[in-house]
């Protein structure tokens, strides 16, 4: 019994986090004066009440350049990806935050960097 509550305990971090939206993968692409970003979500999707709802496209000091809406649960599509075009973005920045959210945890999951193409 001993054993199986220190596992449990152990094992908890990674329970919790499992259900944070994390970002896996992210292609950005400069066409014309924009970008296009595919950017791949990992969320255990349960359902209405718990999806992962949203991804945005931020600067380093916290400014939302574009917002990709979710609008509906990817229980049997993990992970799953989707783009985002005519993303204008000032020429003085040279890399985004690409962050996923989830109707329950919020932010808080992987969030991947990358570099604008010029």
């Amino acid at each position: 019994m001993k054993a199986l509550l220190v596992l449990g305990f152990l094992l908890l971090p990674t329970i919790l986090m499992a259900n944070e939206a994390d970002v896996v993968r992210v292609e950005v692409d400069k066409v014309g004066s924009g970008y296009r970003f595919d950017v791949t979500v990992q969320h255990h999707d349960e359902g209405w009440q718990h999806y992962a709802n949203k991804w945005e496209v931020v600067t380093a000091d916290g400014q939302v350049l574009a917002t990709r809406v979710l609008h509906h649960p990817h229980v049997n599509e993990q992970p799953f990806t989707r783009s985002l075009s005519g993303v204008e973005i000032a020429a003085e920045i040279s890399s985004v935050i690409i962050r996923a959210h989830d109707l329950v945890h919020g932010y808080g999951g992987e969030e991947m960097t990358v570099m604008l193409p010029k």
